[in-house]
């Protein structure tokens, strides 16, 4: 039985809840259960979306930090980008549903989905860099979605930004006020789920094809930079303890 995510299926809706309140940090735990639950979706006959939402006050304020240090940092790599790998798999239309705080890897699920509606109350942010690390799906999808200049200021800073700049800059579709957020979500789910399964499968891929034809190799060499060469350095790991031990870090640029 899932400890960390609610999940419905319901003839042509999916409905996966973070539900690892207050923040929703993602663990391993919960991200192999994230992935068990997407696994059993590819049996799963005549769906048209995949709702991803959440409980509390924050959608996800990202990975778990005690989780990146040591021989961890390359599971948790492979769970967490596994999520991403899945979805793809699947070819489902995916909507994120942002209530409050969408941080790190919380920022990358969301913006992730194919559509995204959002609360005025919510944020965004990648603030990986600044406990010694850089986001991966972000430098993957950033760019296409933003261009290179907002994508970059975007991690290069760690800056945080509320859901108005957020769509502005493409990373929300529908931003609402806090009390329309389920209505309007719902509004958006119904207009999906009028439509063919099939359909809404070719269309989401022919829309996607351009990127995706690069986007495996491309996540791969990201990968690669993140574990071989970002985790070996002295300044990640000094990065993620110092924010562990709630200290400021002491950068050797090495």
């Amino acid at each position: 039985m899932d400890q960390h995510i609610k999940t419905e299926v319901g003839g042509e809706l999916a409905v996966l809840t973070l539900a690892r309140e207050p923040l929703n940090v993602l663990n391993i735990a919960m991200m192999k259960e994230i992935n068990a639950f997407l696994d059993s979706l590819a049996a799963a006959s005549g769906l048209k979306a995949l709702l991803i939402k959440a409980q509390g006050k924050a959608f996800s304020a990202g990975v778990d930090v005690g989780e990146h240090l040591g021989d961890q940092v390359r599971e948790m790599i492979e769970v967490f980008h596994g999520i991403f790998r899945r979805l793809d798999r699947l070819g489902l239309v995916t909507v994120a549903q942002v209530q409050g705080a969408a941080l790190g890897g919380g920022c990358e699920l969301a913006i992730y989905a194919d559509l995204v509606v959002a609360s005025e109350k919510a944020k965004f942010g990648q603030p990986e860099i600044m406990v010694g690390v850089f986001p991966p799906l972000a430098a993957l999808v950033m760019p296409r979605i933003m261009g290179r200049k907002k994508a970059l200021e975007l991690c290069l800073t760690g800056e945080t930004i509320p859901a108005a700049e957020a769509r502005e800059l493409g990373l929300v579709n529908h931003l609402v006020p806090p009390e329309e957020l389920e209505a309007k979500t719902r509004e958006l789910v119904s207009k999906l789920l009028s439509l063919s399964p099939i359909v809404l499968k070719l269309t989401r891929k022919a829309c996607l094809e351009g990127a995706a034809q690069e986007q495996e190799r491309a996540l791969k060499a990201i990968e690669r930079i993140y574990l071989d060469e970002l985790m070996t350095t002295h300044d990640a790991e000094e990065g993620l303890k110092a924010f562990l031990e709630k200290r400021k870090p002491e950068w050797q640029n090495k």
